[in-house]
């Protein structure tokens, strides 16, 4: 049996980039991954990221927050861990044992977004859109 590629996508509260990316990744990566995400410290999850994710037919809104910490703390290992946010954040996550590589993806932080709701809702639509493409990507190297 075909070993699974292990990849992490990293963000500062787990609530919006790397919940979709890891959301993205599931659904399109026909199977040959194994996806988790984590935050420096686990939030909320974003509405306007549920919202969006939902709008593409996406369910991400009984997804649970995890810490970063504490999978690295059981051991965890990754074949990929990517950084969805800014690469201060990026620079504080703890390096993985068996890391093959680590990638930085810069995505603007739909819980700093400003405007209306429906202004937001559109910003994290974009926001959506260019993680979408970023996995396809992704997914295009690697395979």
């Amino acid at each position: 049996m075909e070993q699974k590629i292990k990849v992490l996508f990293l963000c500062v509260h787990n609530s919006a980039r790397s919940q979709m990316a890891e959301a993205f990744l599931k659904k399109l990566g026909c199977d040959r991954f194994f996806v988790e995400s984590a935050g420096l410290e686990a939030g909320s999850l974003n509405p306007l990221a549920v919202l969006a994710m939902k709008e593409v037919g996406i369910d991400i809104s009984g997804n649970k927050t995890k810490s970063v910490f504490e999978f690295y703390k059981q051991g965890k290992s990754y074949n990929y861990v990517i950084t969805v946010c800014d690469p201060s954040a990026g620079e504080q996550c703890p390096l993985f044992a068996g890391v093959t590589k680590r990638f930085h993806w810069g995505f603007d932080d739909p819980s700093s977004l400003t405007g209306n709701e429906d202004e937001k809702l559109e910003k994290t639509r974009k926001i959506r859109d260019q993680i979408k493409e970023a996995v396809e990507n992704l997914i295009k190297e690697i395979l």
